[in-house]
């Protein structure tokens, strides 16, 4: 559809784009990033016929732009500009018939219904059909980028050019844009190039992306692979982390402000209290959480850290609306909160405390296990009813962890409750097999993301050495308090 061909060039004899190539196909939405100055919009220019090219050739199906007329073009490339001026006070109607100019003919060109229809299809889809005989001066910024897209769309085009499309957009119409353009490339095959300075945006919709700076190219692929934090910091110069997008296979792009790598003391900053109803530990700051909760379970940002106490016939059809208005209740919300329950005493609950040079540990574990459960075995059970958690552990780290450590941490605490409940001899009581653990064991997973980086946290490195530790020895003391009041440990 378009080919881009080692093309050199600029404006006022200035070189702005050099050495640049790529190819574009046909309904395809295809994404410019880079630094203001990278040369973008020249590129843009140069498509439409804006610009000249110095060096090299831009085809439009296997013809040069150069051999097209004003008009043959305009019916196969639509351009939506970044800044739109328009000198007269036209309705909003009136300047979406703009974009019909090119199919007009001789001095009184007629109006055709297929000229109508592409209005009326244009101002739809861009949801403006209220705005229609406004002016559109009186119009506010992000409704006038409406029209003006819609203007572009009433082209017909085989090619769409977008500088900044989301430009004065909120949210919702960012998104409606979009999703609205993605249905035109599939049902019509239109084509689209456009300039971000949204890398999420672009990430979200675009099949490949074109990474330019100093007008050369230094990326051009998918958005996994052009949206890398090491080459995202050489060409932006700020530090970007990249993470998965929870819901579609593209990358999720985050700021990250600059922050000092003090260490945090966690136990300055933690407050713990214990009643037989509930156990609180609430952190001064909001620690970075990875954990299987009743409440924010996965990832999240929490300063509170709850385990419940229920009944063990506690069976409720939504436990997290009613853990929910039970947090309200007692004083803390819900939205900063990992909340978990069990059927365990809480009073029996074991807190252990390791310090090292490089970081420290604060566990707490509560554990029960009349509802023990061999893994390997489960299939061969017969029953369904979940009970509350009875093995909850909490595991709190002054660090700094990747998101993989978070997961390492999980593995290696599991492994070491484990072994606790082998050293203990638990068994499933339906199996009769070694259990691994209960049936909706909980496991929690806090850090102060400050100090020292922890990189890794399986069972040999420093940080899953004590994380194993303590696991273990907490894990193993909870068992044995409730195999003793449970009257099955003199």
């Amino acid at each position: 559809m378009i080919k881009v061909e080692n093309v050199s060039g600029g404006y006022h004899q200035k070189k702005v784009i050099d050495n640049v190539s790529f190819e574009v196909k046909k309904g395809e939405i295809f994404g410019i990033l880079g630094p203001n100055g990278s040369g973008k919009t020249t590129v843009l220019k140069m498509l439409s016929g804006q610009f000249p090219v110095s060096k090299g050739s831009i085809c439009i199906n296997g013809r040069s732009i150069q051999d097209y007329k004003i008009k043959d073009l305009a019916k196969k490339v639509a351009v939506l500009p970044q800044i739109n001026e328009i000198s007269f006070s036209y309705t909003v109607k009136e300047t979406v018939k703009l974009g019909r100019y090119a199919y007009q003919k001789g001095i009184f060109p007629s109006w055709k219904i297929e000229d109508e229809n592409a209005v009326q299809n244009a101002i739809q889809l861009t949801n403006i059909s209220h705005l229609a005989d406004c002016p559109l001066d009186l119009l506010s910024g992000g409704e006038k980028q409406r029209v003006f897209l819609a203007r572009a769309l009433a082209q017909e085009p085989e090619i769409l050019l977008l500088d900044e499309p989301t430009n004065h957009l909120d949210i919702q119409h960012q998104i409606s844009l979009f999703d609205s353009l993605n249905h035109w490339v599939k049902e019509k095959q239109l084509t689209v190039v456009a300039i971000f300075h949204d890398l999420n945006m672009a990430s979200l919709y675009c099949s490949r992306l074109l990474l330019l700076n100093e007008g050369k190219v230094i990326s051009l692929d998918e958005p996994q692979n052009v949206l890398q934090e090491e080459q995202l910091y050489n060409v932006y110069h700020t530090k970007l982390i990249k993470r998965q997008h929870p819901n579609v296979p593209t990358p999720l792009i985050t700021l990250s402000p600059s922050k000092g790598v003090e260490r945090d003391d966690i136990f300055s900053m933690l407050k713990t209290k214990q009643s037989r109803e509930t156990i609180i530990v609430e952190s001064s700051k909001p620690l970075k959480t990875l954990s299987s909760a009743v409440i924010n379970s996965g990832f999240s940002w929490s300063k509170f850290f709850t385990n419940r106490h229920v009944d063990m016939n506690y069976n409720i059809d939504d436990p997290e609306s009613e853990l929910k208005d039970y947090l309200t209740t007692i004083g803390i919300d819900p939205t900063y909160t990992v909340a978990m329950m069990t059927a365990a005493r809480l009073e029996d609950a074991v807190f252990k405390i390791i310090e090292l040079a490089q970081f420290s540990l604060y566990v707490v574990v509560t554990a029960g296990v009349s509802n023990a459960v061999d893994v390997s075995k489960a299939y061969l059970r017969t029953d369904f009813v979940y009970t509350p958690g009875t093995i909850n552990t909490w595991i709190f780290i002054d660090g700094n962890l990747p998101d993989s450590a978070f997961v390492q941490a999980m593995m290696t605490a599991t492994e070491a409750k484990v072994r606790a409940i082998h050293e203990n001899n638990i068994l499933d009581p339906e199996t009769k097999t070694m259990a691994t653990g209960t049936s909706t064991d909980s496991l929690l997973i806090a850090s102060t993301q400050t100090g020292y980086f922890l990189e890794y946290a399986g069972t040999i490195t420093p940080l899953g050495r004590a994380i194993g530790q303590a696991v273990f020895s907490a894990t193993n003391e909870a068992i044995q308090k409730y195999l003793r009041r449970m009257g099955s440990l003199s």
